[in-house]
């Protein structure tokens, strides 16, 4: 179940990251899979069967066919519920920011309709990917939508860019003081900023990266241990570790090593 990655057009690039899909028969998807936070909001588009996603061990929703997914703070599990066709466009933790109709914080952590936020468009736009040939004409049709949202497009804010960038370029270790005296900006006024642009602190994308991070090195297997992983990764000891590690994810790295860490990934193949 490995997900196919294509690059958006260049008049997208500084906003969108990839587009992907993944096709599966349900056999062969584990029943439950645990999407970890990784500081992107993605358009989801199921041309095959939806998903039903399960906030706690007691209930579960059927999520739309189509839908955005706001910045993730916690594990998001779901299970699918037939066989898995779906369409993704990944933007930069930055990058839904010039085609958000609502605050970009009031959809943390949650599934939003195509139709609140685009109207008839969205419903529209939603539709015809599903019933589009390929993925080809999915990403003509995607792009031609967010291009046509982009003319009263809004100047992309170097202060945060360069702030996201200096993250990422850290793996997450990096602090908000660094980040703040680097971009000569008050603490509280760059955490301000860049809660309304991505949804989430400086602190919170750096932990974000950092647990990111971790997984891609689990998955490697180039690990010899945990508290190995725990060091290079520079958390202040073992018990840091864990608990942004069961944040993240909802188990603790020992758990969590199995076949949840097959899945975990789902969305940061790239």
């Amino acid at each position: 179940m490995t997900p196919k990655i294509f690059e958006p057009s260049s008049e997208l690039s500084a906003f969108v990251m990839c587009y992907w899909t993944l096709e599966s028969a349900k056999e062969n998807t584990p029943l439950k899979n645990t999407i970890v936070p990784d500081g992107t909001m993605k358009l989801i588009f199921h041309y095959g069967e939806t998903y039903k996603h399960h906030p706690n061990n007691n209930e579960s929703i059927i999520l739309p066919k189509c839908f955005l997914i706001g910045q993730l703070t916690q594990p998001y599990i779901v299970e699918p519920l037939g066989v898995t066709g779906s369409f993704v466009v990944r933007f930069h933790p930055n990058g839904f920011l010039p085609f958000a109709t609502i605050s970009i914080k009031e959809m943390e952590n949650t599934a939003v309709s195509l139709e609140k936020l685009f109207g008839e468009e969205g419903t529209e736009i939603g539709e015809n990917i599903l019933n589009a040939k390929d993925t080809e004409e999915r990403i003509h049709l995607i792009e031609k939508f967010l291009l046509k949202r982009l003319t009263d497009k809004k100047i992309i804010d170097n202060v945060i860019k360069s702030t996201i960038d200096t993250i990422l370029n850290a793996n997450g270790q990096f602090s908000v003081n660094e980040l703040s005296e680097q971009n000569n900006i008050n603490r509280r006024q760059l955490t301000r900023k860049f809660s309304s642009a991505i949804g989430l602190s400086p602190k919170q994308l750096s932990k974000t990266i950092r647990i990111q991070n971790t997984l891609k090195k689990l998955l490697s297997n180039e690990v010899k241990s945990f508290t190995d992983l725990a060091y290079e990764n520079e958390y202040f000891d073992q018990a840091h570790f864990i608990k942004d590690f069961k944040e993240f994810t909802g188990l603790t790295p020992k758990e969590f090593y199995g076949d949840d860490l097959k899945m975990s990934l789902i969305f940061d193949k790239k």
